[in-house]
Parts: C-alpha cells; sequence; structure tokens
C-alpha cells in the first residue's frame, strides 16, 4: 500500500507541510510556478534551500502584496515559524499587526477557494480543512462559525498552505497517510487579551483524540493550520509503520531550536495482506443522481477506499440504489456519520471483509510527451503497471492525439 508517513517531533505548520512534501515529487519548480499562477491575489510563492541542526531541507516562503506574517517574539515564547491566520479579534495567536487589514468571513474563503483553478477533491480538501479551522476558533471564543473572521493577509496566506498541502497530496495520491503523535511545545504565548497556554485553544480543540505530548521546547510548535491539515489527512497517529521508503521530505520552519525544527515526510509502502475492511451500505429511492454523486464525492475526499451504487429493486417494486462505501475498520464511524448525512438514508449497515492487495508504487518515466507517471503492483511473482490515467489524457490534448496513440508508444 502506497504509504505516506508525517514526522511531527517539532509540531507541525502549515508551510512546513507543504515543503516537506514538495521535497517528495520531482518537479518543485512547477509546482510552485503552479501555484503562483493560481490567482491567489497579491500572494508569492517561494522555495528557498534551509539548514536546521546540519539537516538540509526545503521551507516555504509566501508573501502577500510582498508582505509576510511575522512572529512576536518575547522572553516568554518563541514561535514556531508562521502563525497566520485566526481570531476575530485584531490578533493572530501570538501575532501582532502593525498594518490595518480588511476581515473575511467563512463565506468569503470559501469564495476564494471554489474561484481557484482546482480539482473538485482539492477544493473538497481545502474547504474541509478550512471548516475544522472555523469549527475551532467558533469554540475557542465561543461565537458561531458565521461570526468569525479572518485577517486578509493571513487568510491569503492560509489559503496558500492548505491549498498547497492540498494539491500536493493529490499529486502524490497516497492510499494511506499515517503521522507520528504531535509534539505540540510548552509554555504561553502572547496575544492582545492577555497570555494564552499552548498549543492554543483553537489548536487544542482540532486535536482532540489525538495523542500529542509537551516536552521542554518552550514555544508554540504546532499552529492550528498545521493541526487541521493533520487531522483532515491522517487517519492513524501513531509510531511509524514497517514500510519500503522510496522518499524522505524535509519541510523546515523558519526558528532555529536545539532540536531540528521541520517536519519529516515519509512515502514509499507498507504490506496489506487480508487486512480488515469496512463495508458500508444502504438503500436509496429517493436521491437525484446529482445528490449520489456529491455524497461519493464526500466520502473519497474523507478516504474512502472506494464508493460505489449498484441498481436494485426494493419494496412496492421500486427502483432504487445500493450505496456502499468501503473504508478502513478504524474510520467506518466517521464514514457512516457522513453517509447519515449526505444521504436520505436512516440507517446504514456494516459488514467486515477482509482484503487482499498487491504491493503497489508509482514511478515516473521520462518519454517523448514529458514525465508519464505509472502505477506499478507486483506479488507473488507477478507485475502489473499502466501509466497514470491524468497524465496520458494530458499530454493527448497538448499534442492532438488520442488516448491510444499516446499509449502505444510509452
Amino acid at each position: 500500500m502506497r504509504t505516506l508517513y508525517l514526522e511531527c517531533n517539532m509540531g507541525a505548520a502549515g508551510d512546513m507541510l507543504m515543503a516537506a512534501l514538495l521535497e517528495l515529487i520531482p518537479d518543485r519548480g512547477g509546482f510552485i510556478s503552479r501555484m503562483n499562477g493560481l490567482g491567489l491575489p497579491g500572494v508569492n510563492v517561494r522555495l528557498e534551500p534551509s539548514v536546521k541542526c546540519g539537516v538540509a531541507g526545503s521551507h516555504i516562503s509566501v508573501t502577500v502584496d510582498g508582505e509576510e506574517e511575522e512572529s512576536v517574539d518575547d522572553h516568554e515564547h518563541e514561535h514556531h515559524g508562521r502563525e497566520h491566520h485566526h481570531n476575530h479579534e485584531d490578533e493572530h495567536h501570538g501575532r501582532e499587526h502593525h498594518h490595518e487589514h480588511r476581515h473575511s468571513g467563512m463565506d468569503d474563503i470559501a469564495g476564494i477557494i471554489n474561484g481557484l483553478a482546482l480539482s473538485d477533491k482539492v477544493r473538497a480538501d481545502a474547504l474541509a480543512v478550512y471548516a475544522l479551522i472555523a469549527e475551532a476558533e467558533s469554540n475557542a471564543h465561543n461565537k458561531p462559525v458565521s461570526e468569525i473572521h479572518f485577517h486578509e493577509v493571513g487568510t491569503m496566506d492560509a489559503i496558500a498552505d492548505i491549498v498547497g498541502v492540498c494539491l500536493l497530496m493529490e499529486e502524490l495520491a497516497p492510499e494511506q497517510v499515517l503521522a507520528s503523535p504531535v509534539h505540540v511545545g510548552s509554555g504561553q504565548v502572547r496575544c492582545a487579551h492577555g497570555i494564552l497556554p499552548v498549543p492554543a485553544p483553537a489548536t487544542a480543540y482540532m486535536l482532540r483524540d489525538v495523542p500529542i505530548y509537551g516536552g521542554t521546547v518552550r514555544g508554540e510548535l504546532c499552529t492550528p493550520t498545521g493541526a487541521a491539515l493533520l487531522k483532515h489527512f491522517a487517519a492513524r497517529f501513531d509510531s511509524m509503520p514497517v514500510m519500503r521508503v522510496s522518499g524522505i521530505g524535509y519541510g523546515m520552519g523558519k526558528k532555529d531550536f536545539e532540536a531540528a525544527n521541520c517536519v519529516r515526510a515519509y512515502l514509499g509502502t507498507t504490506a496489506e495482506t487480508g487486512v480488515e475492511v469496512a463495508e458500508l451500505s444502504c438503500n436509496l429511492d429517493d436521491m437525484t443522481p446529482e445528490a449520489i454523486a456529491f455524497a461519493q464525492e464526500i466520502l473519497f475526499a474523507a478516504g474512502a477506499l472506494d464508493v460505489y451504487t449498484i441498481p436494485i429493486g426494493m419494496k412496492k417494486s421500486r427502483p432504487g440504489v445500493l450505496f456502499t462505501c468501503m473504508c478502513r475498520r478504524d474510520s467506518a464511524d466517521k464514514m457512516a456519520a457522513l453517509m447519515l448525512r449526505h444521504t436520505t438514508t436512516l440507517g446504514v449497515r456494516e459488514t467486515a471483509s477482509r482484503r487482499y492487495t498487491l504491493r503497489r508504487e508509482e514511478t515516473v518515466r521520462q518519454t517523448k510527451y514529458g514525465p508519464i507517471r505509472f502505477k506499478t503492483a507486483y506479488g507473488d511473482g507477478f507485475k502489473k503497471s499502466k501509466p497514470e490515467y491524468e497524465d496520458i489524457a494530458k499530454a493527448a490534448k497538448e499534442n492532438g492525439l488520442s488516448l491510444s496513440e499516446v499509449t502505444e508508444t510509452l
């Protein structure tokens, strides 16, 4: 199974996660150009080399109209890197503004993200991550989500981080994302209304049910953006599994600590033989095809292994649909809740199944049409390989060819 493991020994922030994932793809410059071509107002994204404790990695710098969000350091705490968005008042968590900026609500955020040239999956992932942040801020400030606002500069900065990570997750296409327990730091962080404990309230809220620890490092190591991205993408927080590693990425923060201030990302394969999965299903006879398709998109964005429909005959000879979601056992409760919310069913059935799979990996081949990704599966003495559809479709469109004409040359 294609697995991404995120090592959060020094917490996580959006820019650090993006930098770590970016080190795992071959065309880093192309990705930066794509980010800068999205049309985020005033946003410029740069990839910079960075060294922490002698370890070489990458740092992502995001500026908005030439301005980069900076932290306010004092003798009580030191920030991890960028902390960039929240609080409906005039201060960020531990970040003081010396300029006037307009504010945006969740509807404005959704409008910005929906206006970008993104795939449906990336758009759904980005909106889901921001929804986690808004919910956490709502809880922290005891205000409805509709009254939560985000600073304009911080908003663009955060959207760049979130969309960048979602784009890279789509490109890397891991079948599962795992993460280590999260180091959140210790001490306190200063804001406009006083001194708050680390982790900040919104971060602590999002990290419920996630194994976290403090330690001796003084500072805010896990930001709300980092917490939201981890909570959305990671299926499990545990020690690193046995895996065959094909790539390692180091995403560096801005600050220097005694320990290397980075997120380390491992991409590789883990064995999955006879793994138990949950098969969730329900019968539907009163949903439109569009509504069913929307529910499928939601489940896939949440990490479903597969979602499919089968035509069935129901009572009183009514035609209906058997709606089925296959997922890992540890996410069955979450998937069932999504099915109850996004379909008209009043109940969901669960069946435990055993899933046997081949080992899988992805490679990139240089062809006359540019780099083409290939998916390869192998086991028990045989191998299967095929090119990634999106890559050959793009090559066919750019060269005025059919899919078969491109495939025949590979």
